[in-house]
């Protein structure tokens, strides 16, 4: 369903009801979709909301820009137009960096926080060759291919890659170009430690972008009330590698806070 935002169109999809709803945010590259398998093994529990970032899958492109500050302006704002009352955010990658920054604003009605191999709150610089294979990570089917390569544990089935193709492929120029070249460099360490809800950080063992030691460095060492577990024999996509012990790390998590 279409979601009038400001001046933006966002393609929302909720699923399941209840009290409590998870607000989903997806991975530079991702869309929606790439949280269907996770949100299978909670809908029956909670209401979920999943839906594609500016410039992403089926939403509309932005004239003003995709910066981590906009990216959260658009998550708060959906947020509102749902009027969710209680909720958390489910941030993967990108989208573990923009969850930070919401959460530090303190948004009414958010009861925890979940980061999914979360980008760093701090600048991340590439040496020139790996920037240059970001920046055209997304230009073609090969090139999107080799980048599943790097970041899954293993090769996804045959559907899902064709579905993680067609997200990838789906992003605009702007929204493809903003992260590797700006938005991954946008400095909120200052912010995230006025994080004030329970916050759960998953790692992927075999993450070769983000690794654990940077989890903990980087994100336990700022946030407060944070804890650290790991996902077994999964790389950065975690929702594609291990969809199912994801969904159980952030049923278990909202269920303890809820007891």
């Amino acid at each position: 369903m279409q979601r009038l935002i400001g001046n933006l169109s966002l393609n929302v999809e909720e699923r399941g009801a209840g009290d409590i709803s998870l607000v989903f945010l997806h991975y530079w590259g991702g869309t929606h979709r790439t949280w269907n398998k996770v949100i299978s093994g909670l809908e029956k529990s909670f209401h979920t909301v999943a839906y594609d970032m500016r410039g992403w899958g089926q939403s509309d492109a932005a004239e003003s820009g995709y910066s981590i500050s906009e990216l959260a302006d658009d998550a708060a704002a959906l947020i509102r137009k749902l009027e969710l009352k209680k909720y958390f955010l489910i941030g993967h990658s990108m989208g573990g960096k923009v969850a930070q920054l919401l959460a530090s604003r303190h948004p009414k009605g958010l009861a925890g926080l979940v980061l999914v191999a979360p980008a760093a709150p701090t600048p991340t610089r590439f040496p020139e060759e790996a920037l240059e294979q970001q920046i055209h990570a997304y230009d073609s089917r090969e090139t999107v291919l080799q980048t599943i390569a790097f970041l899954s544990a293993r090769t996804p089935e045959p559907e899902v890659v064709q579905q993680i193709v067609e997200d990838s492929l789906s992003g605009v120029p702007e929204a493809k170009l903003a992260w590797p070249t700006s938005a991954i460099l946008e400095d909120i360490s200052s912010e995230v430690p006025k994080i004030a809800v329970p916050t759960l950080v998953l790692a992927g063992e075999q993450d070769r972008l983000d690794s654990i030691e940077q989890h903990r460095r980087e994100i336990l060492g700022r946030i407060p009330n944070s804890r650290l577990e790991i996902i077994a024999d999964s790389g950065h996509l975690i929702p594609i590698d291990e969809p199912v012990q994801l969904a159980h790390a952030i049923g278990q998590f909202v269920t303890e806070l809820q007891a």
